[in-house]
């Protein structure tokens, strides 16, 4: 039922990247060249995924900052609460912390509707920070992102599904932390990497037995 045919749906940190950091170059070739439409779906700000598309050579659709950005064959879609955020990074600020990361903040410098946190502040604290303005708090492994509950990559998923026409159950979906496993649920057939935190692994329909982008690419292996 999956193959080439099928759309993708693909993190990017820890899963196309290598251990040392990096996208996986292999990799180009291989999307450049996949039958279906692929999405790249990520916690990062809206211009590293378009980026990405562009250096790939595939095109732009992306759903970015967990669902709060989708981005597909130019119809964009911005949902969230970028106000929330900002008076989260302000209450950050006020109780001494980074608003976000120290300057010069490039995590969050062109960040749409949500507020990326370094995970050297409290995640108690945060949490609690962040419900007294309505929001809620996702560990990507890499950072915490603060963002309205409302949003997350299944509803940025759905949302590209619709503008490009496809069943969401088409997708495959690969990922590697807990904001990868409400995706995993929104699609036909999930896989973790290997290194996936344990959020992923359990809602995944597969675990590759590589790490990083080597289980991204065994994971494609297995669909051709």
């Amino acid at each position: 039922m999956f193959s080439t045919t099928s759309p993708l749906a693909i993190d990017i940190d820890g899963t196309m990247t290598r251990p040392d950091g990096g996208v996986e170059p292999r990799l180009f070739e291989r999307l450049r060249e996949w039958d279906a439409p692929v999405v790249i779906a990520t916690g990062k700000s809206f211009a590293y995924p378009v980026a990405l598309c562009t250096f790939i050579g595939i095109p732009a659709r992306v759903i970015a900052e967990n669902g709060g950005v989708v981005y597909v064959d130019d119809d964009l879609t911005i949902e969230g609460d970028a106000a929330a955020a900002r008076r989260v990074a302000e209450r950050l600020r006020a109780d001494g912390h980074p608003g976000g990361w120290p300057d010069p903040d490039m995590h969050n410098r062109w960040r749409e509707t949500e507020l990326s946190v370094s995970r050297s502040v409290p995640e108690a604290y945060l949490r609690t920070v962040a419900a007294e303005h309505g929001q809620t708090v996702v560990d990507s492994g890499y950072s915490y992102h603060v963002k309205s509950p409302a949003v997350n990559k299944a509803t940025g998923l759905r949302r590209a599904a619709d503008l490009l026409d496809v069943d969401p159950a088409s997708f495959v979906a690969i990922g590697d932390s807990a904001n990868d496993a409400e995706l995993f649920d929104a699609v036909g057939r999930s896989y973790a990497v290997a290194n996936a935190d344990e959020t992923a692994r359990a809602r995944a329909d597969v675990v590759t037995e590589r790490a990083f982008s080597d289980g991204l690419l065994e994971a494609l292996d297995s669909l051709t």
